[in-house]
């Protein structure tokens, strides 16, 4: 039986007879040349045709037997096996590049000055934390036993349990702390664990985080924009738009982007609807006591004595989001099914870098690398203030950022685009709302990533770019 296909055969190649066979035929497969249910040649006439051995063919044949690509019926010969129809006959490939997701491409753009939502990466003692990572590592491997805790490593959850009741004032128990993969990581665990259902609606600080607003929908759920006003999210506008909401997202600390703090009044007025209607309230904690302005607020969880906060941190501001490193702290009702949804959904990273950052927590260097990045990010803001100030541009201070608004006619999405060109990385402020109607135009300017020479030259290229918008 002559095969409805060519088969050539080169004995130079690196690839095998059986391989060759085999790809030829796959390809053919492939291209369409052989459809479903073709008949192909038995192995001793193929091996005849092409001059090998049987036992050549009859590998090739079993490897694509293997992969379901041809069946055997005994005496009704070897056929192609039935596969979905394609939409085409050949393969796309997707460039790296476009298959980001478009969530990463907008707030991962950079490096570059301004850039939003990284730490200062000079200043961080990588030397000190490498070796400290190094010993972690062998640490690691000589303790292969098993599977380690998915909820994480109990020295990083005590370390981090007693940093927290200094530092943002919440009593807990290593029991009830959960390390994660970052702020989505933990948001994601989140979100399954609570058992929420498709259609209930979710408070979201208008404007707020586009990753959480983002998150919240893929959990089928329905985002309720909330405004924000000076005193932070305005809960009597929360109960107005939807007073049985399953949850509230909230930045309580500084309200991201805009950086006010949420008040005394409002965090007790949250924390009683909440309570009342049976609630839940995500605090994402993203800056911590990473704050400019005197002492960091206590976190809305210190008041919580319903346990209706779910506190969610990360190490992404304070050391490096390249660890993907974060936590939550969940009430005791919660320990369980947390624990649960972690062991079978979101089990921790690897025990290496928990070890190496509990280390570095218990050593003393987290406090000491906190209080240095604070003075110079206080310095940072101040220098960029001063260097905006000549060319007629007000900002006002938004958490790690300088706010920098702009008129409702501008572009703000295309300034950001244009400005990486030229090194500069501010982020559109109109990206944070849900609804256009909504949107105001402005750039959010990181201060961490504020050059300590040449600030002026960039003030005056952003200056520059923004009259070209205007």
């Amino acid at each position: 039986m002559t095969p409805p296909f060519s088969l050539a055969l080169d004995r130079s190649k690196k690839a095998s007879l059986a391989e060759q066979i085999r790809a030829g035929i796959l390809a053919a497969i492939n291209a369409g040349v052989l459809q479903p249910g073709a008949r192909l040649p038995s192995w001793r006439d193929l091996a005849a045709q092409l001059g090998v051995a049987r036992g050549t063919v009859r590998s090739a044949y079993d490897r694509l037997h293997d992969a379901q690509l041809i069946v055997t019926a005994g005496a009704t010969g070897t056929h192609v096996a039935d596969r979905p129809p394609s939409a085409t006959s050949r393969v796309d490939v997707v460039a790296e590049e476009e298959s980001l997701p478009a969530m990463y491409t907008m707030f991962a753009s950079g490096p570059g000055i301004f850039q939003m939502g990284v730490p200062a990466f000079e200043c961080f003692p990588s030397g000190l934390f490498a070796r400290i990572r190094a010993k972690a590592a062998r640490t690691e491997f000589a303790a292969l036993r098993g599977f380690p805790d998915p909820r994480g490593e109990g020295e990083l959850r005590r370390e981090i349990a007693a940093h927290l009741a200094l530092s943002r004032s919440i009593e807990c128990v290593p029991s009830q702390i959960i390390i994660t993969s970052g702020f989505a990581g933990a948001l994601g665990l989140t979100l399954r664990a609570l058992g929420l259902r498709e259609g209930q609606s979710a408070w979201m600080e208008e404007p707020g985080y586009p990753i959480t607003r983002h998150a919240l929908q893929l959990a089928q759920l329905t985002c309720v924009p909330v405004p924000v006003d000076n005193d932070g999210m305005d809960v009597d506008g929360g109960i107005e738009r939807a007073p049985d909401a399953a949850i509230a997202v909230v930045t309580a600390g500084q309200q991201a982007p805009l950086g006010p703090t949420l008040s005394l009044g409002r965090r007790l007025q949250l924390l009683d609807w909440a309570s009342h209607t049976g609630a839940w309230i995500i605090e994402d904690d993203y800056l911590g006591e990473l704050q400019l302005r005197g002492r960091a607020a206590p976190a809305l969880a210190s008041l919580d004595r319903a346990n209706r906060v779910i506190h969610i941190g990360s190490f992404s501001k304070t050391l490096s989001p390249t660890l993907r490193l974060g936590f939550i702290v969940v009430p005791p009702a919660l320990v369980v099914p947390f624990g649960n949804a972690a062991t079978c959904l979101a089990p921790a990273p690897g025990p290496a870098v928990q070890l190496a950052t509990a280390a570095f927590m218990r050593e003393g260097h987290y406090l000491r690398h906190l209080r240095r990045m604070k003075r110079i990010y206080a310095q940072r803001r101040d220098h960029l203030v001063a260097a905006l100030e000549p060319f007629g541009l007000p900002a006002r201070v938004a958490g790690l950022a300088m706010l920098l608004e702009l008129p409702a006619s501008t572009c703000d999405t295309s300034i950001a685009r244009e400005a990486l060109a030229l090194g500069l990385a501010p982020s559109p402020l109109s990206q944070w709302y849900t609804h256009p109607a909504s949107r105001r135009s402005g750039l959010l300017l990181g201060v961490t990533t504020v050059p300590e020479s040449g600030l002026l030259a960039s003030c005056d290229r952003l200056h520059t770019l923004i009259k070209q918008f205007s």
